[in-house]
């Protein structure tokens, strides 16, 4: 199919990031022939609109310079005057049509690309100059074949339509002998228009492909290989490599700073070889014990060993260590359900530290 990507490797879709790249350089998918489907139906609807006011203006034009022939000196300067009044004239008559077509021709494109302004499409760039490639792609492209073709049926059906109508208009030739100027140019205006009516069927189908192919080809030139979106995904949400590092160097300094905080600890809980939670309770700080520190495995071994250096009194109680590992948060005053468990904990230390303050 033509615009199909001939890469094998290149299968995935365009991710946002690579469109908006494309978009940002001026590369964006357009019809060339949906402006023209838009001018030339723009412009029949102006001619449609205008036709009545543009007669008058031209039998004006024709009844001042006829009415007047007679007494027209020809000279430079006449001849200059006369020019420029006709053209005044004339531009009276074609510049609606003409502005309505150009915004036409403007809505069709921004309505194909949208906003977009960039200075990048004027960018010097020496491939433009590969004498080869262009030649290739003049010759051996597959979208040079496809716009052949397309312009080879355009032609097919201009001459074809045309050339019908006219065979079965042939009679009324004849007749036009005896028609006055007037007539003439009404008939003339009328089959114009039948056959600009009819030439707009095959102009329909060729621009409805057009679009639809024009799209399918640019989204098909933009495809990225698996790579290139792994890599577009680890620019955007950081290389995990990098990530788990600076993990591990936060957890490294969350684990420094409460090791710093057991030796302020009243006593530490543990799940003998698993789990060790360390507890401070000063009524005055707070209404209930506070966990200054809590750890699994590697890091239960060394607040342990930070109590032990420190002589942080240690209690082995499996339940009560395990449910203050899941449910209280470092710097955080223990759970309500957990008051009864911790203060039996605390009532034997007290025996050992009377100073301590009583919850």
């Amino acid at each position: 199919m033509f615009g199909k990507q001939t890469d094998p490797s290149r299968t995935e879709n365009a991710t946002p990031k690579r469109r908006n790249k494309h978009r940002g350089e001026g590369n964006v998918p357009k019809s060339q022939e949906l402006g023209k489907l838009v001018s030339l139906v723009g412009g029949l609807i102006a001619l449609y609109a205008w036709l009545g006011q543009m007669s008058e203006e031209i039998k004006a034009i024709f009844r001042l310079f006829l009415a007047h022939a007679w007494e027209f000196e020809i000279n430079a300067r006449n001849v200059y005057a006369l020019a420029v009044e006709l053209s005044v004239n004339l531009a009276k008559i074609l510049l609606p049509v003409l502005l309505f077509l150009g915004f036409l021709a403007w809505l069709s494109q921004r309505l194909q690309v949208g906003k977009l302004w960039t200075t990048k499409i004027f960018k010097f760039k020496w491939g433009r100059f590969n004498l080869v490639k262009g030649l290739k792609q003049m010759f051996l492209s597959p979208q040079m074949l496809l716009r052949a073709l397309k312009s080879l049926f355009f032609a097919l059906m201009l001459s074809v339509i045309p050339g019908y109508i006219i065979y079965r208009e042939y009679h009324n030739f004849l007749p036009m002998y005896y028609a006055s100027a007037e007539g003439i140019g009404l008939y003339m205006l009328e089959t114009g228009l039948r056959l600009t009516m009819f030439a707009l069927l095959p102009i329909v189908a060729i621009t409805v492909f057009d679009v639809w192919q024009s799209r399918y080809a640019y989204n098909e030139s933009i495809k990225m290989t698996r790579d290139e979106v792994k890599d577009e995904r680890k620019q955007a949400e950081g290389d995990p490599v990098v990530k788990n590092k600076q993990r591990q160097k936060m957890m490294q300094a969350i684990a420094r700073r409460m090791l710093q905080n057991v030796p302020k600890a009243d006593v530490v809980i543990t799940n003998p070889t698993h789990i060790a939670v360390a507890l401070r309770y000063n009524s005055d700080e707070a209404p209930a014990p506070v966990v200054l520190a809590k750890g699994a495995d590697h890091l239960a071994e060394k607040i342990k060993a930070v109590a032990w250096e420190h002589r942080i009194p240690i209690r082995e109680n499996a339940p009560l260590a395990r449910a203050l590992y899941k449910a209280a948060d470092i710097g955080k005053m223990i759970p309500e359900e957990l008051y009864k468990a911790v203060a039996a904990v605390l009532a034997g230390v007290w025996k050992l530290k009377p100073n301590m303050k009583r919850m």
